[in-house]
């Protein structure tokens, strides 16, 4: 039978990359890992082994990701993600208005005193709560239906829309799911929606701020601000600075 191919010769790797980068994903971690951050998912101190990783190889990662013109980001809070550029080979998408409120609200949470009086544990109701108390409730009807009144089931659909931005902020890493009774930890990772208050004296204050100013929900598409990227709705689909991509699966929060 003629051979119809060349044979490839044996070949070091080591000759073309980093004894380091080899060891990092060549770690049965990194399959894992590497999934989870293209997905868009945020890497805090919580999830212990990942984070240790991505500490551990820093350097030699953020030179993989640079092959894909995509940069591995260490927040000033220590949690790790990825930020495609235009050019990126990993896709993007972006977050709906509605699901940067939820964020801003949930960076306002995390800064709260009632944070430590409810063990760091909030509910899905407790968050509904404190997005109608914290945001111009005209606003938010006009995500459910620009014909909505206010009545209950406007409210009704209203908290659906917020237990769905919920559970895509999840999967991104910003809360972490207890249980199924709609229980939730706040992670770091929502310094995603305060980084344009990081710098001021009182970071809850300035964050409050934003959310009862409408700046939490609206963004100038030549924007350059460090925020979130995901999937949008049709109907409340604004321009964001690409920055996070996100899985098409979902879990419930």
């Amino acid at each position: 039978m003629v051979q119809r191919y060349k044979q490839m010769s044996s070949t070091n790797i080591d000759e073309y990359m980093p004894e380091r980068l080899v060891k990092a994903i060549s770690n049965p971690l990194f399959p894992a890992l590497d999934s989870m951050l293209r997905a868009g998912r945020h890497i805090a101190a919580d999830d212990l082994d990942n984070h240790a990783m991505l500490s551990d190889f820093e350097t030699e990662l953020a030179h993989f990701y640079q092959r894909y013109n995509t940069e591995l980001v260490r927040a000033p809070e220590g949690f790790f993600y990825l930020r495609p550029r235009s050019t990126a080979l990993i896709g993007r998408s972006v977050l709906s208005e509605l699901d940067m409120l939820v964020g801003k609200v949930l960076c306002f949470l995390y800064l709260s005193p009632e944070r430590l009086a409810h063990e760091g544990i909030f509910t899905n109701q407790e968050l509904y709560e404190e997005v109608l108390t914290l945001s111009d409730e005209k606003k938010l009807m006009k995500l459910v239906t620009n014909r909505a009144t206010g009545s209950d089931l406007d409210k009704e659909k209203l908290f659906e829309k917020v237990r769905t931005s919920l559970r895509r902020l999840k999967r991104l890493g910003m809360i972490i799911g207890i249980g199924d009774e709609g229980k939730f930890h706040i992670s770091e990772a929502v310094f995603r929606f305060g980084a344009d208050v990081r710098t001021g004296d009182d970071m809850r204050e300035a964050q409050l701020r934003l959310i009862r100013d409408g700046e939490a929900v609206v963004a100038h598409p030549d924007s350059q601000q460090d925020v979130p990227e995901m999937e949008t709705d049709d109907q409340e689909a604004k321009t964001f600075s690409p920055e996070i991509q996100y899985a098409e699966t979902e879990d419930e929060a």
